[in-house]
């Protein structure tokens, strides 16, 4: 199964992802592809497969990847090869996808696995806080593109499975797992 976690930047969804994976048993994630520069923090092949652009374009050409979208001014997404192997292994896969990707890969892979949708929500107020506080440090140029499509990802909420008020990490954390464990 692949369960998917959506959310505007800030919202919690990695954070969120770590801890049902650390939690329950037979749960694991798999890396998106980016062309992106490494962050603190980030381990290739870990958080992140880092490929330079032209390499990211070869795998589109090639039909590496499931979905790719370009998010903040680069190119994300889902490795083929990787998300198939986890499946046929009896994993349950707990992926971060932005909205346009999730509902990619809920077109593409609804007939060859049981997909669930999350969407994790977050005040405005909050998320601007939260992006503030990172560890990362985002600018305010940074801050404010990503504060820009909430509305847009807002507005995707109608196509997912499940929404969940990310307000509490715990409970969430709590709701993520039964969802899994009814699945």
């Amino acid at each position: 199964m692949l369960v998917i976690l959506s959310g505007v930047a800030g919202a919690g969804k990695d954070t969120v992802k770590k801890e049902v994976i650390k939690r329950m048993e037979n749960v694991e994630s798999i890396p998106s592809i980016t062309d992106r520069p490494m962050r603190t923090g980030d381990i290739p092949g870990e958080t992140y497969i880092f490929v330079d652009n032209a390499e990211f374009k070869k795998m589109i050409e090639n039909n590496e990847l499931y979905e790719f979208d370009i998010h903040h001014n680069h190119y994300y997404g889902v490795p083929r090869k990787i998300l198939n192997d986890k499946i046929k292994a009896g994993k349950t896969v707990i992926k971060d996808v932005d909205v346009n990707g999730t509902e990619n890969l809920v077109k593409i892979l609804k007939e060859d696995m049981k997909v669930v949708t999350i969407f994790l929500r977050v005040p405005k107020e909050e998320l601007r806080r939260r992006l503030e506080n990172r560890i990362d440090k985002p600018d305010e140029k940074e801050i404010e593109l990503r504060l820009g499509r909430f509305e847009f990802e807002e507005s995707k909420i109608r196509n997912y499975d499940y929404v969940i008020d990310n307000l509490d990490q715990e409970e969430t954390i709590k709701k993520i797992m039964e969802i899994i464990e009814k699945k």
